[in-house]
């Protein structure tokens, strides 16, 4: 089991409403190579995220409906595909306008320990599970 977080890797952000976001740095960072969430779930958000709504930063463009009010990253709409936005590293080509719910993922847990759905998922899409 690894030990605290690198902050050099995974980096909360606390937001004025109370959510938690993570980013990662290029430092060790396991999801270059993986990407297996950005294949696997369906990514799907509040509509109000899209750049064609005040505030908004996700490409429009790259979304799809799929309830009146959420919308999905294309490739994902159905669950199972590749995120328009995944590039053939597993690397977000929109990082910085990736929606909420990318955002909200992490990647470790407090512990330092891998998020046990990354694992799930890196077993499932056969890439190594490592500690740090």
């Amino acid at each position: 089991m690894a030990d605290a977080i690198d902050k050099r890797v995974q980096i909360a952000v606390h937001t004025e409403d109370g959510r938690v976001f993570f980013d990662m740095t290029e430092a060790d960072n396991p999801c270059f190579g993986c990407g297996c969430c950005c294949r696997h779930f369906r990514v799907s958000f509040y509509q109000g995220e899209v750049d064609t709504q005040p505030g908004g930063i996700v490409p429009a463009d790259l979304t799809v409906p799929v309830t009146p009010f959420r919308v999905a990253m294309k490739g994902t709409e159905h669950g199972h595909g590749r995120c328009v936005a995944q590039q053939d590293d597993g690397r977000c080509g929109i990082y910085e306008q990736r929606p909420s719910v990318c955002r909200e993922f992490p990647v470790f847990m407090e512990d330092g320990s891998m998020n046990p759905e990354c694992v799930r998922l890196r077993r499932l899409y056969g890439i190594a599970v490592t500690d740090r």
